[in-house]
Parts: structure tokens; C-alpha cells; sequence
């Protein structure tokens, strides 16, 4: 009889994301995603780490009530380890040293004994656990719970990761900072400049930690993928087949997600639906959306120079501040502030934007982005054309997907791979105008660009309807975790 019990309750999976919110919102959408299908979902997090994704859990669980076969998602809270950080900085975004973050990551490794101990309590089918989370699969074998990880980041930028660690291509390649460098081994040719890429002579703590991170993911059950399959098709048999390793690509999870006004901050900004109703008078396709996530900061001479981009390109503009102050004389160029009086031009927004909404509204064509992974696939749902301004992380190899594989968008130029504590070399304002130009003009480049945006949005939608590859990615990985039962 007991085994009958388990066998007719639902799978309960443990998500356990990273601080940050670039891994924090997927997991919640993601959560949302098998909850609708029946699964019993857990997020475990700390206090201030859970305000940021409360509203979109109370929201998905609003609409998990009409339907009696769906548990509602909880979210499991355990302190932050006290490591010396001020109270309240439990979150990448908050980080302000070098001292922090090294408090900050100590921190993450200490939130091994709660993960233990839930692991120990509650026994859960199987848990999705970031990947920088890399001792979690160790801990998960112990309990005999199969530990699926999660990355947050596209299969191509996934697969060029995979052959950078095995092949380090750098050691055998030129000093010049703009000598090509070729990944091997994939089904594209793909060629970055050395210094679009992370040196392991430079970085030795960063290369270690990452091919800590990959050989662990190879250990672990499988991987969860934000993707869907006929946006990468190539990289996903490559991952399969070529590489062997295990993936069920569930995405784009943002679609999910029953909270696009204030999904990812419990504190939304004051100009959001004002900005809407800015977006509401403009003609379709007339507005450049501009927004570089939460963590990317820019220097003044940066922020000067994209000021001047979108003046110069002539073409309505809604852009996301972030930390800049948006008053200030010390980036702002001659004319900016009175172009932004008129209130005709442009619209800026200071601190969270609700991205999905403003990707998705008639008036946006186009979307000049750091390439984060999250940002890259709302573009792509709301089939948005993107022009590409990478930093650092994976952002170098997703624009190399957007722009020379899906062909999307058009890259900026950007030239460096640098944290966003260090500097960045400034792109000229004529540069950003040109592209934006190029992206949502009337050309024959930019007309083929855009309509294969608009055909990959309807690809995105289709993938987690009833019978799509992701819902059928879905419901293959709950038949395996529910076959392991017995």
C-alpha cells in the first residue's frame, strides 16, 4: 500500500537557484512551468532572495487554484550565512567590493547544511540546482535524490563553453588582443577575438571554478536547458550525441510566467506604466528598447556615447538606466537633457523594467542588448531583432548566435571580455547609431532580419503549447523521475 501512496502522489522537485536575478527569475518561471503540469515545486532561498520572486510565485500559485490537479509552489526560506556582510546583502546585485564578494561567495558555499537538511527532511524526487552550486551534486548522491543542473544559458553558448575547457584554444593562439580564435569541434565554424574570451592565464581561480562547474554538470542526472529545440537544433545533437550528455530543454520558461509586470523585484519602478502608456502613441515597430540587465554597469564615457547613439539614430527610444544617475552632468551630452524634455523622443526608466511587457508591445522593433541569456530569449519570444553590446560571461558567445547563426540581429562591436567592475573599451555614438539603423531600417538586411525575428517568436510560443518540444521535454523528464520511483 505504501508503494501505491508514492506511486499516485506527485513528483516533488526541489529548485535551488543562485543569488543573483538573472538565475533566480528563470528558476521561478521555471518552477511555474512543472507546477502547471502537476508537479509539487519547492524553491529554496534566503529571505531577501525570496521578496525578489515572491510576486511571481503568488501570482503562478493564483493560477494554479483553478486547477484541482496543480500544488502550489512554496518557497522555503532559510537564513543567510552571517559571513560579515551588511544585513540585507544576500544577492550579487548588492555586491560593491572585492571584500564583498568574497564574503558573498563564502556565503554560498555555507548554504550547503540548509540544502542538506531539506534534502534529508523531505526526501524530494529530484532537485534543479544552479551550477555554480557545484558541490550540490555531491551532496544530492548522498541522499539519492538525482540532481539535475541548471546554467541558465543557451546550448551553443554551452557547447562553446564545453570546447573552450577541453581544448583551451588560447594557448596555442597569437598575443595580439584581436588574433581569431577558432572553437573546435562544433557544427558551426565559430571564431572569436582572444580577447572576447576569458583567459585562463589571466583568470587561473575563474578557468579552475569553471571546469569544476562543467565536470560536475557532467555528473550529474542531466541538465535543464532554457531553450527550445528548434532554435538550436544543430547544438542540441551535438550536446546529445557528440558531447553525451543528458538535457531536456524546457524553455522559454519566460513564457510561463503569469507575472510580467513585476516579475523580479519586489520593488517595480515608478516609470513602468507610464512608460506603457509613452509606448501606447508610438507607430509599430518605431521604438529602440535599450536595457543591459540587472548586474552590467557602464562607465560615464560609455554612457555619454550611448546617449549620443540614440539621439543620433533618429528613432524613439525607451532605455533602461540602471545604476546611472540619469540626471547627471558628468555623462550627459550637449542637447541629451533637452531632447529628453520634449518627452517625444525618449523615455528612461530608473531601476526595474518590466521587460517582457516592453519587449513584447506593438511599438518596440528593436532591442539593443548585452546578450545576457535571459534577455536574448525574451527578445526572441516577443520575436524582437536584437543589437548585440556583449560584456562578459557567455554574452560574447550568445551574440555570435543571434547575429552569425539565427541571424537576428547585428553586432555593436563590442570588442572586450570584461567584468563589470572593469573597464570596457567606449563604442562610439555613431557606431550605436549605425546599428540601430542597420537593425530597423528598411533595407534589405534589416527587412530579412526582422521577419526572421518575428517567424522565431512564433517557433518560441509554439514550443510550450500542448504537443511543442518543450512540452514534451517536460513531460519525458517527469516520466523518467516518476519511473525511478519503483
Amino acid at each position: 500500500m505504501a508503494v501505491e501512496d508514492e506511486q499516485q502522489s506527485p513528483l516533488h522537485i526541489l529548485f535551488f537557484p543562485f543569488l543573483a536575478p538573472g538565475h533566480l527569475i528563470p528558476i521561478a518561471d521555471m518552477a511555474a512551468l512543472f507546477a502547471s503540469r502537476g508537479v509539487r515545486c519547492t524553491i529554496l532561498t534566503t529571505p531577501v532572495n525570496a521578496a525578489i520572486i515572491r510576486s511571481a510565485v503568488d501570482r503562478a500559485n493564483d493560477a494554479l487554484r483553478h486547477s484541482t490537479d496543480c500544488p502550489a509552489i512554496d518557497i522555503s526560506v532559510v537564513p543567510f550565512p552571517d559571513v560579515g556582510l551588511p544585513p540585507g546583502v544576500e544577492n550579487g546585485m548588492a555586491l560593491t567590493s572585492q571584500d564583498d564578494r568574497d564574503k558573498f561567495y563564502h556565503a554560498v558555499t555555507q548554504l550547503r547544511e540548509p540544502f542538506d537538511r531539506f534534502l534529508a527532511d523531505d526526501r524530494p524526487d529530484a532537485v534543479v540546482s544552479d551550477s555554480f552550486f557545484y558541490w550540490a551534486n555531491d551532496a544530492a548522491a548522498e541522499h539519492g535524490v538525482p540532481r539535475l543542473a541548471f546554467h541558465g544559458s543557451s546550448m551553443f553558448a554551452r557547447s562553446c563553453s564545453d570546447s573552450m575547457l577541453r581544448n583551451d584554444p588560447l594557448e596555442t593562439a597569437s598575443d595580439d588582443p584581436d588574433a581569431p580564435v577558432s572553437l573546435p569541434g562544433l557544427p558551426h565554424r565559430v571564431v572569436l577575438k582572444r580577447r572576447q574570451m576569458m583567459d585562463p592565464r589571466k583568470r587561473p581561480d575563474h578557468w579552475k571554478l569553471f571546469q569544476s562547474i562543467n565536470a560536475d554538470d557532467q555528473r550529474s542526472f542531466g541538465e535543464v536547458i532554457n531553450s527550445f529545440h528548434e532554435l538550436e537544433p544543430d547544438y542540441v545533437e551535438h550536446y546529445k550525441t557528440t558531447l553525451g550528455r543528458r538535457a531536456w530543454l524546457v524553455g522559454p520558461v519566460a513564457l510561463g510566467s503569469m507575472d510580467m509586470s513585476g516579475r523580479g523585484t519586489s520593488a517595480p519602478s515608478p516609470e513602468a506604466d507610464s512608460c506603457l502608456r509613452w509606448m501606447d502613441a508610438k507607430q509599430p515597430g518605431s521604438v529602440v528598447y535599450v536595457s543591459f540587465g540587472t548586474l552590467t554597469s557602464f562607465s560615464p564615457a560609455e554612457l555619454r556615447e550611448l546617449a549620443r547613439g540614440l539621439e543620433l539614430c533618429g528613432k524613439n527610444f525607451v532605455w533602461v538606466v540602471g545604476r546611472a544617475d540619469p540626471e547627471s552632468s558628468e555623462w550627459m551630452p550637449e542637447g541629451f537633457a533637452e531632447l529628453m524634455a520634449r518627452g517625444d523622443r525618449g523615455f528612461i526608466i530608473r531601476g526595474w523594467a518590466p521587460q517582457m511587457l516592453i519587449l513584447n508591445h506593438p511599438a518596440i522593433g528593436g532591442f539593443v542588448t548585452h546578450c545576457g541569456w535571459n534577455s536574448t530569449l525574451e527578445a526572441v519570444s516577443a520575436g524582437v531583432p536584437m543589437a548585440t553590446w556583449p560584456r562578459y560571461a557567455d554574452q560574447f558567445f550568445n551574440e555570435k548566435l543571434v547575429v552569425e547563426v539565427l541571424k537576428v540581429g547585428v553586432s555593436i562591436g563590442a570588442k572586450d571580455y570584461a567584468s563589470g567592475v572593469e573597464a570596457h573599451e567606449v563604442v562610439a555614438g555613431e557606431v550605436i547609431a549605425e546599428s540601430i539603423g542597420r537593425l530597423m531600417g528598411s533595407s534589405e538586411e534589416g527587412v530579412a532580419i526582422q521577419k526572421k525575428a518575428r517567424d522565431l517568436g512564433v517557433e518560441a510560443r509554439s514550443a510550450l503549447e500542448k504537443g511543442g518540444s518543450s512540452y514534451s521535454d517536460v513531460g519525458r523528464l517527469m516520466d523518467e523521475l516518476m519511473a525511478r520511483r519503483s
